[in-house]
């Protein structure tokens, strides 16, 4: 398997895991060595919305192993710190539509809690306008920050 390969190469090269996109049962690895300490890691996926993304991605975990989906809904909020949505607008331009902190799992279910969301200023035709804005919601996990000399 291609990605399992660029995976592995990652692995033994380096402190942090790139995987283009996840779009196979290679998810299963990339949950896998993401929960081993490699922090800094990064992925993408196709999905409507970030708890989407969430969905998806247990099913893509499905597909490689047989292993119950509390477990894999566990590995995926240990694994998963942010969660950054981009889409293509009506206008045609690519925008960051959500920032979601992953909260963990609550009743069966991974949470995250947008941190900031895309909001449309004006009705323009042909350019649309607005702005990423805060939603309020500060970042609960900042453990992993400051252990990296960064401080909010």
């Amino acid at each position: 398997m291609k990605d399992r390969n660029i995976l592995h190469y990652f692995i033994m090269r380096g402190d942090r895991i790139i995987l283009g996109e996840v779009r196979d049962a290679a998810a299963c690895e990339l949950l896998s060595v993401m929960n081993t300490g490699h922090d800094g890691s990064l992925s993408t996926g196709h999905a409507n919305s970030p708890i989407d993304m969430m969905n998806r991605l247990e099913t893509l975990v499905l597909t490689g192993m047989d292993i119950p989906l509390a477990a894999i809904r566990n590995q995926i909020a240990s694994a998963l710190d942010i969660v950054v949505q981009l889409g293509r607008l009506r206008d045609k331009s690519r925008r960051v539509l959500e920032v979601d902190e992953v909260m963990g799992v609550r009743d069966g279910k991974v949470v995250l809690r947008p941190i900031f969301v895309f909001r449309e200023t004006g009705d323009e035709r042909d350019s649309l306008e607005g702005k990423l804005e805060s939603t309020g919601n500060e970042l609960h996990h900042t453990e992993k920050l400051k252990r990296a000399g960064l401080h909010l």
